[in-house]
């Protein structure tokens, strides 16, 4: 496993990495960097050799994209081979567009990854430094959690060609432009396929991998900030003044300290707020291009996953895990915004658990300052799909019971009648 794991960061040595602001970019984004790095789609690496490779892998991923929407054009008949071809052109275009967003902000992104390197964000406490490792230990446990979820569902894509009882069938629906279905050729076909369709399965899961880097680097510089405004008291005291507390307030040097630390962290909610609004602006229509292929995808899956129970075990659990995987990746975009959204208004519960009511207030500027604050946060930025759907768990929910029931079908294989049940 040590071998590995050497082997693995030596190989997928990065300038992402290599051009870090710092140790806190590097804590949430190095898994990330070096995945993306692997799968071809590292816009900062210009080697020759990385180009080559990226150049090579690119082309194959975007020749596949093509021959299945060639078939879903041409060669799709029966309302089976309609879906099954949709529900892969759907993901791989809708990340496809994901990334060239992405890739148009990517100063915007170079912004945000850089965030936490900002002079007002302070980790100099342990609790603070416990709340940057936990989110950063989050973001890698359900990194690990997508990645494995995709790699099942890759599993069992790859199983189902070999057991069902179409001859010289891929475990995609595509209509290439030469004939590959002869004994000698249909072997190292099969094979380039494969290769290339689990790079183009890794290159959607790398843009969901990103995208919940980003959400759960803001999640952390919120909940920091709402600790330094709780404790902005006891950071300016100090461990040794502690004990006389009272006296010290009403110095005028304490409220000058006090005054000073409370326009840092009046500038990091006013930074922290643009880069949101920032986040919120790059990803609404991408979100909810992403949010219709999502839930077209559940539908699809859901009728693919019904009609297969029973007489074909292999591909109903291939439905199944696919179906898991959209399900997942949904939910973890829209749990992460709305958790967004609670922090940010958080901030105003901070302000007022800061100790206002100790005299503070008196002094010139902070209570003007405090109710700036507490009057952002009333309003919490919620991220959008389009403006259309708000991120949010209750969203998420509402939307695809909502097709579920619509597209839920039923067959009996021995009547041969459908139900719909809406």
């Amino acid at each position: 496993m040590g071998l590995f794991h050497r082997l693995w960061t030596k190989s997928t040595q990065c300038k992402a990495l290599e051009q870090s602001s710092g140790k806190y970019e590097t804590l949430f984004f190095e898994s990330v960097y070096r995945v993306t790095y692997f799968s071809g789609w590292a816009y900062l690496d210009n080697s020759v050799i990385y180009r080559i490779y990226s150049g090579i892998l690119k082309l194959l991923v975007g020749f596949l994209i093509c021959c299945e929407i060639w078939q879903l054009i041409s060669a799709s008949t029966s309302l089976d081979s309609v879906i099954e071809n949709v529900n892969v052109t759907l993901m791989h275009t809708s990340a496809f567009y994901r990334y060239i967003n992405m890739k148009q902000n990517k100063a915007i992104y170079r912004k945000l990854a850089s965030a936490m390197e900002s002079p007002y964000f302070d980790t100099s406490t342990p609790r603070r430094k416990k709340l940057v490792r936990f989110w950063s230990q989050r973001n890698e446990r359900f990194l690990k959690l997508l990645l494995g979820l995709g790699s099942c569902t890759l599993g069992a894509w790859h199983i189902y060609p070999l057991v069902d009882d179409i001859d010289y069938n891929l475990m995609i629906s595509a209509r290439f432009p030469f004939k590959y279905q002869t004994p000698i050729r249909f072997p190292i076909f099969y094979v380039i396929v494969l290769i290339v369709f689990n790079y183009t399965a890794l290159f959607v899961m790398v843009n969901d991998l990103i995208m919940q880097a980003y959400l759960m680097h803001l999640l952390c510089q919120y909940t920091v900030l709402g600790d330094c405004f709780e404790n902005i008291i006891e950071d300016c005291l100090g461990e040794k003044n502690k004990n006389d507390e009272r006296h010290i307030i009403m110095t005028g040097k304490f409220k000058e300290k006090f005054l000073t630390r409370l326009n840092d962290l009046v500038e990091q909610h006013k930074f922290i707020l643009n880069n949101t609004t920032e986040l919120k602006k790059s990803l609404s229509v991408p979100m909810l291009g992403q949010l219709a292929a999502s839930t077209m995808l559940i539908c699809c899956v859901s009728y693919q996953a019904t009609k297969a129970a029973g007489p074909n075990n292999v591909k109903f659990f291939m439905s199944l895990l696919y179906l898991m995987y959209n399900l997942f990746e949904l939910s973890i975009f829209c749990k992460w915004c709305d958790e967004i959204k609670l922090q940010s208004e958080n901030i105003g519960n901070s302000v007022y658990c800061s100790g206002w009511e100790r005299g503070l207030t008196a002094t010139p500027g902070v209570g003007a300052r405090l109710l700036l604050v507490a009057t952002r946060a009333r309003r919490p930025l919620v991220l959008t799909a389009g403006g259309l759907f708000d991120l949010s768990l209750a969203s998420y929910t509402s939307v695809t019971l909502y097709f579920c029931n619509i597209t839920y079908i039923l067959y009996d294989d021995r009547s041969g009648v459908t139900t719909v049940l809406v």
